[in-house]
């Protein structure tokens, strides 16, 4: 049973050069404390990314005091220390580095402040129910002195944006509420009664007033697809880089990571491919504010942060909430139906560029998320596929199907109602099936076959034959360049298949140095390796930028002599170039489809269609 009085933190950037962060927590006096010793655990992972991070190897100092002086603090293993009995309150002093500038940890310089809490607070054992204070202080001296605070906490003594006192329900509360200090910018609209806003940190030109519009646009249609808002307030944390792309859901919030370039400025015209996929991010973490933070695994639901937790069922949190996010922009109407179909274009082209995806089922690959997709080497795109793309797709096709086949009487939109209705609304954990076992139900259908072949095997889904049940139609042809990554055509034209070895070359070096060599193709069958730099092909001096057209200009069917450095060896391969594959998917919006098409493309895509 946890004391009546909280725990409280305190937090202080205390040394922004030095990327320290200086932590106070105390402990209050409590009957089980003077006889039994407390245990301090940090979590091992956060909540949304499902990698075993070990926060506690950041703190670089652990210290624990009473009214007599120090107490005694016994490390258990990596992340547990146990506490010496104590008949007093107990105050615990700590200080962890922050160097992480992503949405999952903490970062900390002279520009900025930003810590989720799983990284940065101790976890006390009897106390994990019981109310959390957390005071927030700025880093000491003038240079900081107009630092702000954007966090999603309840304030206490604290002004709006301002530092002081913040008060949490119980400890997965308190670090459910990431804290960003320093400059930032914000934003703000209502959707009903509840305000939004977006706290924007970083150099920016973007026309937030077009950014304020869309937002706006895509929180109302989310809202109005589950028929209400769970929440009285919600806030956009959002760091802006030269280049990064990341989010992370929180139940009242969500911190994103995002090229600042990508951003809409004032005078732009019509939306850039850049700005599109930043809006499709923001939806995405906005649609977990219902699935993955309320409606959610039961295997989360009663399971800490010290190990991971395995479930089977991340493509449906995951991959139905990758499916949504592009879904909302061209429902609320930020997008228009081509823009949407160039997106979900893409999606299936990734999906068919990963050859993994006829060795590893999607069920597996939310199973071995852990190990296999958080930790991908240079083998991944062969041996797995990922559970946000195929599970997207296996929600189009899901959707498809239940339209088609209900002739429009249901939809996932039902689907996904009756999930928060069942599970959202009464926090009851979603079992390993329950997500095939409710829209088998709201749907009336026998979606066995369709589950055991989306789910359970390799086989790849019936996308064409589903999109053009909706005026959609759809082929893989081969890519035409390296900068091709499927789209949408007025017409499917005849295309000829360029040279290709099956290899992909690491990003922004310039050199032609390998990342991947696909399983089964010419590269593989030489015997070049991921890391081999290629020199020259058949004399000719090769980089990044030239290796399409030094393929292109072979025979078919030539081999050619491949020159390549492995480490500080040359080497040479004789390599025999293939046609390139047709794993490019292009699209084609039907101009005047059959009428039962047309109703249901309309009644999926909205008035856009």
């Amino acid at each position: 049973m946890c004391p009546a009085s909280p725990l409280q933190y305190r937090v202080r950037p205390e040394r922004p050069e030095a990327h320290l962060f200086s932590v106070e927590l105390s402990i209050p006096a409590s009957p089980e404390s003077a006889q039994t010793p407390l245990t301090l655990s940090m979590p091992a992972w956060i909540p949304g990314s499902y990698m075993i991070r070990d926060f506690a190897r950041n703190i670089v100092s652990l210290s624990a005091f009473d009214a007599d002086g120090p107490v005694a603090l016994e490390q258990l293993d990596k992340q547990t220390w146990r506490l010496a009995a104590s008949t007093g309150p107990v105050k615990v002093c700590y200080q962890v580095y922050a160097w992480d500038l992503s949405v999952r940890s903490a970062h900390l310089d002279i520009t900025h402040a930003y810590f989720n809490g799983p990284s940065l607070f101790l976890r006390v054992s009897g106390f994990d129910d019981g109310p959390c204070r957390l005071e927030l202080l700025p880093p000491e001296g003038e240079d900081y002195a107009r630092w702000r605070v954007a966090t999603s906490l309840v304030r206490v003594d604290a002004e709006p944006w301002g530092f002081g006192t913040y008060v949490a329900d119980d400890y997965a509360d308190l670090i459910d509420h990431p804290v960003e200090m320093g400059h930032f910018e914000v934003i703000g609209f209502q959707v009903g009664e509840v305000p939004h806003w977006m706290a924007i940190t970083g150099r920016q030109r973007a026309d937030l007033a077009r950014l304020e519009r869309d937002l706006e646009r895509i929180c109302r249609q989310h809202a109005g697809l589950f028929g209400e808002l769970p929440i009285d307030r919600y806030l956009f944390q959002t760091t802006l880089v030269g280049s990064g792309f990341g989010g992370l859901e929180h139940r009242f919030s969500t911190s994103l990571l995002y090229s600042r370039s990508d951003l809409a400025k004032p005078g732009d015209g019509p939306i850039s491919a850049g700005y599109r996929r930043f809006l499709g991010l923001c939806s995405h973490e906005y649609f977990h504010l219902w699935n993955v933070k309320r409606i959610r695994p039961a295997a989360f639901a009663d399971n800490g942060l010290d190990r991971e937790v395995h479930t089977r069922t991340l493509w449906a949190f995951e991959g139905i909430t990758s499916y949504y996010d592009d879904l909302a922009l061209v429902r609320s109407g930020c997008i228009d139906a081509r823009g949407y179909l160039e997106m979900l274009a893409e999606t299936i082209t990734r999906v068919m560029r990963t050859p993994g995806r006829l060795r590893q089922t999607l069920a597996s690959s939310s199973f071995d998320a852990w190990t296999k997709f958080y930790k991908q080497d240079e083998n991944a795109p062969n041996a797995i596929v990922s559970y946000y793309g195929k599970g997207a797709l296996t929600a189009l096709a899901l959707d498809l199907i239940i339209r088609r086949d209900t002739r429009g009487a249901r939809s996932l939109d039902d689907v996904m109602r009756a999930l928060w209705q069942r599970y959202g609304r009464t926090g009851i954990g979603v079992p390993e099936r329950g997500v095939e076992a409710v829209a088998t139900e709201i749907s009336g259908l026998d979606l066995d076959g369709f589950f055991a072949q989306a789910l359970d095997s390799t086989t790849d889904l019936d996308l064409e034959g589903l999109l053009a049940s909706a005026g959609v139609m759809m082929r893989l042809r081969p890519q035409k360049d390296a900068k091709d990554n499927g789209g949408v055509a007025e017409r499917f034209e005849p295309i000829v298949a360029r040279p290709d070895i099956g290899i992909r070359l690491q990003p922004d070096t310039g050199e032609a140095q390998i990342a991947v060599v696909l399983d089964g193709r010419p590269a593989q069958r030489a015997g070049l390796s991921a890391g081999d730099t290629l020199i020259a092909i058949d004399g000719l001096r090769v980089n990044a930028g030239n290796l399409d057209d030094l393929l292109g200009w072979l025979p078919a069917g030539a081999q050619v002599e491949i020159h390549a450095f492995r480490r500080d060896e040359l080497m040479r391969f004789q390599v025999r170039p293939e046609p390139a594959p047709s794993d490019t998917c292009e699209l084609c919006l039907l101009s005047d489809p059959p009428g039962p098409a047309l109703q249901r493309r309309t009644e999926w895509l909205g008035r856009a269609a």
